[in-house]
């Protein structure tokens, strides 16, 4: 475990020293965001609507007793932006994006594509691990924020199932109760969750070794790793978000 551990600090390490070091693969890291990313999109819009749908439809029978119905909106879109949304779709990302960059780079590592960008004079480091961590660094973030919109309108949705409510009116309930400490930590830790999600998959892939049979096993051992960090950020995140603020 130690072992392990040290090689991947290694890993990381050499990825923050080659990200800064020219040349730059602004056309691979371009691909690499349209495939993490726009990709991704339908996923997660789905998933974002379900949850915004569900949560509000769970959540009314209790407000309602409490005589609260009228919190709703506001209530359902905190959650969603504070919590929900970013765990929940950095684990859908975790899903679909880890597993798809372990799986590519493991198929590429036993093929011995790798050794001959190599051979070639290509830094296959850089030109693999740096454009796909940064992309999924950049792009997870950005999925999170269609998440808590789409969440939001799915809210919207299921509130006026048993109330009437105008789209406006329900978007000033939101907004009224939403502050902009609310949107800094969250934001902040969607970047380490999508850094966490390229960074495993990446060193997954790249340290793929005994044929073609360990591919399967890196992608899901890519999966499992990045939705354990998924949660340890997200607990180091709420403990320091309420130590601060």
């Amino acid at each position: 475990m130690l072992s392990s551990l040290g090689n991947f600090s290694i890993f990381i390490f050499r990825y923050f020293k080659e990200l800064f070091l020219p040349p730059f693969q602004l056309n691979e890291f371009l691909r690499q965001c349209y495939v993490v990313g726009n990709k991704s999109v339908p996923l997660v819009a789905v998933t974002g609507f379900i949850m915004g749908l569900v949560l509000t439809i769970q959540s009314r029978p209790t407000m309602t007793k409490f005589g609260a119905e009228s919190w709703l909106p506001s209530m359902v879109s905190l959650s969603l932006i504070r919590e929900i949304a970013p765990v929940i779709t950095a684990l859908i990302c975790a899903g679909k994006i880890a597993s798809g960059i372990a799986a590519e780079l493991g198929a590429m590592k036993v093929t011995e594509q790798i050794d001959a960008m190599e051979v070639a004079a290509i830094n296959p480091f850089k030109y693999l691990v740096v454009t796909r961590t940064l992309a999924a660094t950049l792009v997870v973030p950005l999925l999170v924020f269609i998440a808590d919109f789409v969440g939001i309108i799915g809210g919207y949705i299921g509130y006026n199932i048993h109330n009437t409510m105008t789209l406006q009116r329900y978007f000033i309930n939101v907004f009224e109760h939403l502050e902009f400490l609310d949107l800094i930590p969250a934001t902040i830790k969607t970047f380490f969750f999508g850094f966490s999600i390229g960074i495993i998959g990446c060193y997954k892939g790249f340290n793929t070794h005994n044929g073609t049979a360990s591919v399967g096993l890196a992608a899901n051992a890519a999966v499992v790793s990045a939705s354990l960090a998924i949660f340890i950020i997200d607990m180091v995140a709420v403990q320091i978000t309420d130590y601060l603020f």
